[in-house]
């Protein structure tokens, strides 16, 4: 009897970052898997050992709390060592998982917001329907903001070289389900860019299943046009390596309704003429967008990695249709004319990381991190205007064609050092160097008869190169209920740009420091409070500097401004968290010399002309109200409301200006699971942005309405999903522009009122395998039968 009981079971409980779980419950069970024999708890190092077991059927199972259970049925005939056992974290969908809990779907931070939309409705949609449902991030056309500041975009912490056109474009064909989270950073911390004040951060999903798995994805958009994207993402993971493949294709007709007021003033700012424009923009795009995220592990202390994100858009044609009346102070018309402008692009972007990571034994690491960026755009356009007299009796036509290139090379090299000095500290530090080369060119050639007449008052061609020099520093403390974050980063940059045909050249070459703290303190278990304070900078990008002047149509141009100088950020914010779910801020920003592009009339030569300049002051500050609860276990409630100010003051030459105004944000975001396998799940936003202020123009309330559905069907392989946005109609965006003496206003009517309708297919293997070989041929075999039933 002695000898019969002398069986054991014993083995290693990890995750799949091999790191040991301690304290998790291994327990053996009758082979009818519902009477418990006997358990154990694993040690500090994830060990089990059950002993005194006869030689028979059984059914273990291993849980720990946040990670699925790990049931599985074995055939003891001695002595059986089941080496390591990794356990999967429930947030992970495997095909065949059942979720059983999930994660707060927000998580706040004193430097950032973490929204968590892995297996959620929003994963079904695009990367840019992910952002407009994140709490704090705005998008409208053509921009990306955190509240009312412009946001850099990361990738997994690498910053995306994509002008905001262009990303937006990338975002809405590229699609979500490989998002993990979204990472809102306020306060960034020294590692990143000087000219990083706010971040969003994409968090992708890390591929945990060995072998293979894939998917297939549609989307059918109906906006006043339809709108198709299709893709298809692969994972290759064994114990080398770890593969990562997301390829998209979009077709895309976009429209676009705006009502222009332009209020043409004499000397003494009394209206003279009115300018009404009724404006429809069509645009068509063919977009591919491939990323690549490859990881080979040298060893268990070195890692190679290769990231690249590639943008090809072989068509892009926009049209405008521009109809202005113009009449008197007292609305009798005078004359009119029509503009139609037809531009056809062909652009290509291509990013690339190479990346070296080594772990050494203290557990600190180093990065090397080389990354290249080449971006090509060719631009053909024709504009051509009809004349009307006061009679609407034809009078004329005026032409021209432009035609704009632009390369741009962007070469960055980085070293980051991390060192975990104790258990209570840590050291990071790094240096980088970034070069920025551009050379574009435009020439204008206005169509006299049947020939072409090079117009060289606006023909140039202009070269850009910017190189930054930095290095940075952090140390994080944290002692009884204090946490201490300090970072200082020094930036050295030099810029020129030179326009050939004009003969100018402007340099820029500054040094500049850059410190971030954050403090906080645990009052109480469930209070705390802290402040942050961040300085960060913006540089006038190639674009703004470029002296170029862009015509939209002969009354309406693009001028860049080769005299701008940087934006200086002074960000502080003081905040408390309490009772789990509340947390209240503070918040003051001052900007030195924001740059802002400033719609300019011209009251002498009826033109308006879209102008980049350096505002001499702005300030913006506020106080958040945010309040995150679970209702039940499958509803997240997550309310924030933001009351902020902001003032703008520049001087115009001609006198002094200054505009404050108080507004109003808010979002309320619903996130709902259904049924008893929570295969049906469900989004509800509402984003309320009230009157505001941005640029020296009154903007008017706007609601932002979305709602998403998916549902896993197909034995959980497949997922269709549905979308609704703007379903109030109130998001379109109206502007007013009143000083000095610029008196216009505009109603933009965007192609933002849509349904989306998609489907997903999973295929390939989800399960888990060690890959662990054994010496023992009886062992072998036991844990041959434990991987054929898994």
């Amino acid at each position: 009897m002695a000898y019969a009981q002398d069986f054991s079971i014993s083995g290693q409980v990890m995750d799949l970052n091999s790191n040991p779980i301690a304290l998790a419950n291994m327990i053996v069970l009758a082979e009818d898997g519902s009477t418990f024999l006997k358990g154990t708890s694993t040690d500090d190092i994830g060990h089990f050992k059950i002993e005194n077991l006869v030689s028979d059927t059984y059914v273990i199972k291993i849980s720990f709390i946040g990670f699925e259970d790990f049931t599985q049925r074995i055939i003891l005939r001695g002595h059986l060592d089941l080496k390591k056992i990794q356990l999967i974290e429930i947030p992970e969908n495997l095909d065949e998982v059942t979720i059983i809990a999930k994660k707060p779907t927000i998580t706040r931070k004193p430097d950032r917001l973490i929204f968590n939309v892995e297996n959620t409705a929003l994963s079904e949609g695009s990367t840019l329907g992910v952002l407009k449902s994140t709490p704090g991030i705005i998008v409208s056309e053509g921009s990306i903001n955190i509240k009312s500041s412009p946001a850099t975009v990361y990738i997994n912490n690498r910053k995306v070289q994509l002008t905001s056109e262009e990303l937006i474009q990338l975002l809405e064909s590229a699609p979500a389900n490989s998002i993990k989270s979204v990472e809102v950073i306020t306060n960034p911390p020294a590692s990143y860019d000087a000219d990083s004040g706010s971040v969003i951060n994409i968090i992708m999903s890390k591929n945990l299943a060995t072998g293979y798995r894939g998917s297939v994805l549609a989307n059918y958009t109906q906006g006043v046009f339809p709108r198709y994207n299709a893709g298809t993402s692969h994972y290759f993971k064994n114990n080398k390596i770890n593969l990562n493949l997301n390829y998209s294709y979009s077709q895309n007709k976009i429209n676009r309704n705006q009502d222009d007021t332009v209020n043409f003033l004499d000397n003494l700012n009394e209206i003279e003429e009115i300018w009404t424009s009724n404006i429809n923009r069509n645009t068509w795009s063919q977009t591919h967008n491939l990323n690549l995220n490859f990881d080979y592990y040298i060893d268990d202390k070195n890692t190679l990695s290769l990231t690249s994100t590639g943008l090809y858009t072989p068509y892009f044609k926009y049209q405008i249709r521009n109809k202005t009346n113009i009449t008197d102070e007292d609305f009798v018309y005078k004359k009119r004319f029509t503009s139609d402008n037809l531009s056809r692009d062909n652009k290509y972007n291509i990013g690339t990381d190479v990346i070296f990571s080594h772990a050494f034994e203290n557990s600190a690491y180093l990065t090397f991190n080389a990354h290249y960026t080449i971006y090509d755009y060719e631009r053909d356009q024709n504009v051509l205007t009809n004349k009307f007299d006061v009679n609407n009796i034809f009078e004329g036509t005026s032409e021209f064609n432009s035609i704009a290139n632009q390369n741009t090379n962007i070469v960055t090299g980085k070293i980051d050092y991390s060192l975990p000095i104790n258990e209570t500290s840590s050291f990071d530090a790094g240096v980088k160097y970034s070069n920025v080369n551009t050379d574009s060119d435009i020439t204008k050639l206005d169509i006299v008869g049947n020939s072409e007449v090079i117009d060289v008052n606006n023909t140039d061609a202009f070269i850009y190169d910017e190189k930054v020099f930095a290095a940075y520093s952090n140390y994080i403390k944290s002692w009884n209920k204090w946490e201490l974050s300090l970072g200082l980063r020094v930036e050295q940059s030099y810029i020129e740009g030179e326009s050939l045909t004009l003969g100018e050249t402007n340099t820029q070459d500054y040094l500049d420091w850059f410190p971030n703290v954050s403090l906080s303190h645990q009052i109480l278990e469930e209070t705390s409070v802290y402040a942050t304070y961040k300085r960060s900078i913006t540089r006038p990008s190639y674009t703004d500097l470029n002296p170029f002047t862009f015509f939209l149509n002969e009354n309406t141009v693009v001028l860049g401004n080769p005299n701008l100088v940087p934006t200086y950020r002074d960000h502080y914010k003081i905040g408390t968290n309490f009772l789990e779910h509340f947390t209240v801020e503070a918040y003051y920003m001052n900007y030195d010399g924001d740059i802002v592009e400033l719609p300019r009339q011209n009251n002498q030569t009826n033109e308006i002309a879209f102008t980049p300049i350096n505002l001499d002051k702005k300030v913006e500050y506020g106080f958040d109200f945010v309040f995150d609860y679970y209702p039940t276990s499958t509803w997240n409630l997550y309310f924030v409301t933001s009351f902020y100010n902001i003032s703008e003051e520049a001087n115009f030459g001609e006198d002094f200006v200054k505009q404050d105004q108080w507004s109003n944000y808010s979002i309320l975001h619903n996130s709902f699971s259904f049924l008893k396998d929570q295969s049906l799940n469900a989004s509800l936003t509402f984003t309320w942005v009230g009157k505001n202020l941005q640029q020296f123009q009154s903007v008017e309330d706007r609601l932002v309405s979305e709602l998403s559905v998916s549902k896993s069907i197909l034995k959980k392989r497949g997922v269709i999903s549905l979308s609704v946005e703007d379903f109030f109609n109130l998001q379109d965006q109206e502007t007013s522009t009143d000083y000095l003496n610029q008196l216009n206003s505009s109603f933009v009517d965007y192609d933002n009122r849509y349904i989306k309708l998609g489907f997903r297919y999973n295929f390939g293997n989800t399960k888990l395998k060690t890959n662990e070989p054994d010496p023992d041929q009886e062992e072998l075999d036991e844990r041959k039968r434990l991987k054929d039933l898994n």
